[in-house]
């Protein structure tokens, strides 16, 4: 049996024949670049990385697949720590893959009387009980020891990483994920993530880091980053609250103006999200306003409802269907007021919802966490979200935009937003935009940075002794550096005169020029340069400034490299990498040499992120 060919048949019997060709592509690709040629006596460990809610589950399948038809007799697919979603990943894995004996977490009977004989899947939560009990399931029966191992960790991210890193100690699902993959005679660990901020700021060291990283690019009508927050100015799908007086009220309208248009076009759900607050009293708040704004429709139907429906009804765009004609589109907006058929749903800790609740109909969901990895919304056209922290996490942020997907309309998509937290968004993007440019030129070394006060991830998870943090707008120099040739240099150098205040160069030049220097342990330059790479990986033709200064009689070891002149002139380049040369006379130290020495400063304000393993 052909096992990816078969998968994609049924794909393409669906009707979906795009999908089916971007999964043969995925599946191929990883396949015949890092499975056909796998060892099958190592552990490694990979990295799938798409867009969030951009179709990740549909490449997993393909590259298990691709897997199967190589040679993997037994598979382990980790969903996080949710029931429900744990028994839909569950149903899927049945309704599309042929050919492979499917246990859940309560089928260990079966996967031992199956004895392989069957490729397996085995459709897991990341719970400690759960993956504590299958690590003693595969070490009882003895099949791992004489077989390879793939295991597909979806959300890689959120619950496998070691939360104790900093305590020397291992937090119980890592450690059970090492006993799993480590208790195989081989294996293969492909970590799936649309936010692998921690997931590149592990160690190899850890066991953690991927080898490989792939990155699939998303369909045709996916709406994602790009879209919602483009690097020059807010779309028109935007809506700053800071310009709302009755941002609530506002948002009804356009949910309720938005719902005709799809109810009364053809469409099945029309969805609508508040995000307000992790605080479940914040969620009753807000449900509560929205049942008062749907009050105060049926109250004024006949009324102030209908001038403002006009007003929203002139302002729709539909791209996807015909605009239908106002005098459907208002039957259908006051039968949902009539008929009670605007759904209120708060989604939280306290209150469970089931996923079929909203995907038909009218429906408003209010609530917090819940809202985030592994919950798709149908049909979300509108977002409210103010949800703010003190100190937020990009990883966390970007997987509760649950806005992006495949089948929103642009014409009609709108997100209510204050300034502020927008542009926190626009920064996240900006990143993930650098992390996919880095990935697609093939750069091993990822690197990842953002504007001071947003944290990639959650600190826990990362180790303190080995990431660190490079401050834009900071001057960093070596105190005890050497030239692998000062001639060499000199002769780099020789067309900047020293006279002149400064020139802009190339990226590449500067790289050129920094890789004669042997760095002393207290300068970075691996991690300097690093940065670099990413800058040039966004932009090709990257610039900077480059000041040159020879003779200078300088102290060694002294706390200050640049002169108070110089210092200022690099501080005139706040969102430029700046450069400067000094050559030393060698009277005051530096080990009696005319050494070149190099002081960089970062563009300011943005923090880089740096993982060094010794």
């Amino acid at each position: 049996m052909q096992y990816l060919k078969t998968y994609l048949k049924k794909i393409s019997d669906r009707g979906n024949n795009k999908l089916a060709e971007s999964i043969s592509k995925t599946a191929e690709e990883v396949g015949n670049k890092y499975i056909k040629n796998f060892s099958f006596i190592d552990h490694e460990v990979g990295l799938l990385f798409g867009n969030v809610q951009s179709g990740k589950t549909g490449q997993m399948f393909g590259i298990i697949c691709k897997a199967t038809d190589l040679g993997f007799p037994v598979f382990v697919l980790l969903t996080t720590d949710n029931v429900v979603l744990q028994q839909q990943t569950l149903d899927r894995v049945k309704a599309d893959l042929d050919g492979y004996c499917i246990c859940g977490e309560n089928d260990a009977a079966i996967f031992a009387e199956n004895s392989l004989l069957m490729p397996t899947i085995v459709v897991l939560k990341k719970n400690a009980r759960v993956l504590k009990l299958w690590a003693n399931i595969f070490s009882s029966t003895g099949f791992m020891r004489g077989n390879p191992l793939f295991i597909v960790d979806d959300e890689a991210d959120a619950a496998s990483l070691n939360t104790l890193v900093n305590k020397d100690k291992q937090s119980s699902i890592n450690k059970y994920l090492d006993n799993i993959k480590n208790g195989a005679s081989s294996s293969i660990y492909l970590q799936v993530t649309g936010t692998p901020q921690a997931i590149f700021l592990q160690t190899m060291a850890s066991g953690w880091h991927p080898y490989f990283t792939y990155y699939f690019q998303p369909g045709d009508s996916y709406l994602g980053g790009d879209f919602f927050f483009p690097t020059e100015g807010a779309p028109a799908c935007i809506q700053f609250l800071e310009t709302l007086s009755e941002p609530t009220h506002n948002v009804v309208m356009r949910h309720l103006a938005v719902s005709a248009q799809i109810l009364s076009s053809g469409g099945r759900v029309s969805n609508c999200l508040f995000h307000p607050s992790v605080r479940q009293s914040e969620h009753a708040k807000y449900a509560d306003q929205v049942t008062h704004e749907l009050a105060w429709c049926a109250e004024n139907i006949n009324g102030s409802f209908l001038d403002e429906m006009k007003a929203e009804y002139d302002k729709l765009s539909p791209e996807k269907h015909n605009k239908v004609t106002y005098d459907e589109y208002i039957a259908k907006a006051c039968e949902l007021i009539n008929s009670k058929a605007v759904h209120v749903l708060v989604m939280n800790g306290k209150n469970d919802v089931e996923s079929s609740q909203y995907e038909t109909g009218c429906n408003i969901v209010v609530g917090g966490n819940t809202l985030g990895r592994g919950v798709t919304f149908p049909g979300l056209q509108t977002i409210y979200y103010t949800r703010t922290s003190k100190k937020p996490q990009a990883d966390t942020m970007w997987q509760h935009s649950r806005m992006f997907g495949y089948d929103r309309d642009p014409g009609m998509m709108k997100v209510f937003i204050d300034e502020n937290l927008y542009k926190l968004f626009a920064d996240i993007n900006a990143t993930n935009n650098s992390i996919i440019a880095q990935v697609e030129r093939g750069i091993e070394n990822i690197k990842i940075y953002y504007k001071e006060g947003l944290n990639p991830t959650r600190k826990n998870v990362l180790d303190n002794d080995h990431v660190e943090m490079l401050s834009g707008g900071t001057n960093y120099y070596p105190n005890y550096p050497e030239n692998d040739s000062i001639e060499k240099i000199t002769e780099l150098l020789s067309a900047f005169e020293s006279d002149e205040p400064y020139y802009q160069v190339s990226l590449r030049v500067m790289k050129e020029i920094l890789s004669h220097i042997i760095p002393s342990p207290d300068f970075r330059l691996e991690a300097f340069n690093s940065v670099l790479q990413t800058m040039l990986s966004e932009k090709p033709a990257g610039q900077g400034i480059l000041i040159v200064r020879r003779n200078r009689d300088v102290a060694q070891g002294t706390g200050a490299l640049l002169s108070p002149n110089d210092w200022k002139l690099g501080g005139e380049f706040p969102s430029k990498v700046v450069l400067t040369m000094y050559q030393v006379t060698g009277n005051k130290g530096w080990g009696g040499k005319k050494l070149w020495v190099p002081n960089i400063k970062l563009p300011g304000d943005i923090i880089y992120y740096d993982v060094h393993e010794e």
